[in-house]
């Protein structure tokens, strides 16, 4: 399996560190949110996407949803399959594709035009596309938000997405056969713990305790670390010596 954690056109452009935005990238075929996949300069990448799950809708996983939708629209034969919660895809609705904020591309696909293709999903309920088993599994956020552990014959990967502290997810993962990595966030530095809790967002020091959970050593990747913070994220995370973990690097291939 690949996974390719996307930049979001600011890093790319910049050379930033940090994540602006979160898309993951399985295997060229299949997006998990899509905060910077639309943003992509190399349209090729953006027209092998066939399905996108959308963990949540805050700004940061769905920016460019609507101009990825638009940028690919008749460039193949059939349209891309949206796999979202029942609560995302209302707020999809009523905030994005609206005909104020973005034009409805939602109800003009339910009138023939091929935009996108709506699945709702829930949690539990596994969903099999492009070889893959997408296992949709409910985590601790501000809003309904689904992590999702990803199954192909040889390994698994578990992304968590946005969440505080959580355990139902960390039960499933530690079930999970051929678990071969986790991409687990690691938002705000330990002094910012109060913002991270209301949040429901992970500090280095949270992130410690939430990988602790899973109760067996797998490698785990970073990611999800503010920009404005991530020299002392990074350091925090450093200094806690745990073993397996490394930083994610947007734009970087993961081969399990």
């Amino acid at each position: 399996m690949k996974v390719t954690l996307l930049p979001s056109a600011v890093s790319a452009g910049a050379g930033a560190r940090g994540f602006f935005s979160s898309s993951y990238l399985i295997d060229d075929a299949v997006a998990i949110d899509a905060g910077g996949l639309g943003f992509l300069g190399e349209l090729d990448v953006q027209v092998r996407v066939e399905h996108i799950f959308i963990t949540h809708s805050h700004m940061d996983h769905v920016a460019s949803l609507p101009i990825f939708l638009e940028t690919v629209f008749q460039t193949r034969d059939r349209c891309v399959t949206l796999h979202c919660s029942q609560a995302t895809l209302e707020s999809l609705r009523l905030d994005v594709f609206n005909d104020r904020v973005w034009p409805d591309f939602i109800g003009m696909s339910e009138k023939g035009l091929p935009f996108v293709k709506v699945q709702t999903i829930e949690a539990d309920r596994p969903v099999d596309v492009a070889g893959l088993r997408f296992r949709p599994i409910a985590v601790d956020h501000v809003i309904p938000t689904l992590g999702f552990l990803i199954e192909s014959p040889g390994a698994t990967v578990a992304i968590p997405s946005d969440t505080g502290p959580t355990e139902a997810f960390w039960r499933a993962a530690s079930a999970a056969p051929n678990l071969k990595a986790i991409f687990l966030e690691a938002s705000f530095p330990n002094a910012m713990e109060g913002l991270a809790v209301i949040s429901k967002h992970l500090t280095p020091a949270m992130f410690a305790v939430e990988i602790h959970k899973l109760g067996r050593a797998v490698e785990c990747i970073a990611v999800h670390i503010k920009p404005r913070f991530y020299d002392v994220v990074v350091k925090e995370l450093e200094l806690l010596n745990l073993p397996n973990v490394r930083i994610g690097v947007p734009g970087e291939n993961y081969i399990f």
